[in-house]
C-alpha cells in the first residue's frame, strides 16, 4: 500500500461542514484492494487481539462491535487503516471519532478521513495506521508503545497553551468556529467580517502601546511607582561593572533577569552573595535582546496568575514551579514518576 499524500483540512470542508479538523489521506492499496479483511486468513483476530478497545466502534452498524462485525463479514484495508487511525490517537489520549472512507475516482485508490485534535499527531497517525495494518495483514508484530508516546510528545509541542486554549474551548462552547493559523499560539476567531485573531491573551482588540510597555519591565515599574503601585526594589543595569552597587543598593536576596525576558528565560532567584549574582548576570544577558538586565529586591510568597476580561477578575490560578522533594533512597527519574501519578 502506498500513501499518495496526506493533506489536513482546517476548516469547513467538502468532508464536513461540522467537524473542521480532519486529516485526508490518499491511499493506494495496490494489491490490497483485491483482499478485503475476511479473505486474509487471522487478520481479523490479530486485530483484535491488538485493539481490544475497538469493540466501541459502532461504525455503519449503530453499535458497540459494529465495526468488528464489518471486519468479520468483510471490508476493504482503507476502512481499517482510518478506524486504526483514531484509535491510536485515542490511546495516546487524543479521543477523535469521526471517519470516512470514500472511492478516489481510481480502481484501489481511496480517500481515508479522520478527525484529529493536533495536526502533527494526525499526519503521524496516518502513516502509523499504515505501518501497523501491514504488520497486521503478514501477521508480523507490531510494538506500537513507541508510536502512542510520539504522538504525545507531538501533542505537548503543538497543542496550545493555557490561555489561547481556554479561550478556544470557551468559544467551542459558544459555537464560535476558530482556526490555527501558525504552529505557535496564533488563532482565528470566527470568518470573514466578524473574525477576531488572538494569540495567548493578546487579540486584535489588544493596544499595540499596552503590549509594548507590558514586555518592557523597566517602563512597567517606572509606571507601577508613578501610580504608588508597591514594586520590588530595583535597579537597571547594562554592564558588569554596575552589578556590585546595584547589588548593594538593593539589597540580598535577589532576583537577576532581563528586562525585556519572558516565560522564566533567564532569570535566577534568591541568590544572596556577589558570586551567584555575577553568574546570574551572564545568563540574564545570554536571554536579553536590548542587553538590559534588571535587579530587583527577591520577595518570597506565592505566584498568581490572573485574568481579568472586560476589567473583572474572572479567574486565578496558582503557578507552582515542576519540582520533586529527594527522599535519600529514590532516583530523580524514579521521584518524577511518582509525581506524575498524581493527575493535577
Amino acid at each position: 500500500m502506498i500513501i499518495r499524500e496526506i493533506n489536513a483540512m482546517r476548516g469547513p470542508n467538502y468532508w464536513s461542514v461540522r467537524r473542521h479538523k480532519l486529516i485526508v489521506m490518499v491511499l493506494d492499496l495496490e494489491a490490497m484492494e483485491d483482499f478485503p479483511s475476511n479473505k486474509i486468513p487471522g487478520f481479523p483476530e490479530r486485530l483484535k487481539k491488538m485493539f481490544p478497545s475497538m469493540y466501541s466502534h459502532r461504525c455503519s452498524e449503530g453499535c458497540e462491535g459494529g465495526f468488528f462485525m464489518r471486519v468479520d463479514e468483510g471490508t476493504w484495508m482503507g476502512h481499517i487503516i482510518e478506524h486504526i487511525a483514531l484509535e491510536v490517537q485515542t490511546l495516546a489520549g487524543m479521543d477523535t471519532g469521526f471517519g470516512r472512507t470514500r472511492g478516489y475516482g481510481e480502481k484501489g485508490v481511496y480517500n481515508v478521513v479522520f478527525s484529529y485534535m493536533e495536526e502533527s499527531v494526525g499526519r503521524f497517525a496516518a502513516q502509523v495506521a499504515v505501518d501497523i495494518c501491514e504488520a497486521l495483514i503478514k501477521g508480523e508484530d507490531y510494538d506500537m508503545d513507541d508510536d502512542i508516546q510520539k504522538m504525545r510528545e507531538l501533542r505537548e509541542a503543538d497543542r496550545l497553551g493555557p490561555s489561547t486554549g481556554s479561550i478556544v474551548e470557551e468559544a467551542e462552547a459558544r459555537g464560535i468556529p476558530w482556526i490555527r493559523l501558525n504552529k505557535y499560539s496564533l488563532c482565528q476567531l470566527g470568518y470573514g467580517a466578524n473574525q477576531k485573531r488572538i494569540q495567548a491573551t493578546v487579540t486584535s482588540e489588544t493596544s499595540s502601546i499596552g503590549v509594548e510597555l507590558a514586555c518592557d519591565k523597566e517602563d512597567t515599574k517606572y509606571l507601577l511607582e508613578q501610580a504608588e503601585v508597591e514594586v520590588p526594589r530595583g535597579d537597571i543595569i547594562r554592564r558588569e561593572r554596575s552589578l556590585e552597587d546595584a547589588c548593594r543598593y538593593v539589597g540580598y536576596p535577589l532576583v537577576i533577569k532581563p528586562v525585556d525576558g519572558n516565560h522564566g528565560r533567564g532569570i535566577t532567584v534568591d541568590i544572596n552573595n556577589y558570586e551567584d549574582a555575577l553568574e546570574a548576570f551572564h545568563q540574564a544577558k545570554e536571554s536579553s535582546k536590548n542587553g538590559a538586565i534588571i535587579v530587583e529586591k527577591f520577595i518570597k510568597g506565592q505566584d498568581y496568575r490572573l485574568l481579568v476580561i472586560n476589567n473583572k477578575l474572572v479567574a486565578g490560578a496558582i503557578r507552582t514551579p515542576a519540582h520533586v522533594i529527594g527522599d535519600g533512597e529514590q532516583t530523580v527519574d524514579q521521584l518524577i514518576a511518582r509525581v506524575n501519578l498524581d493527575p493535577r
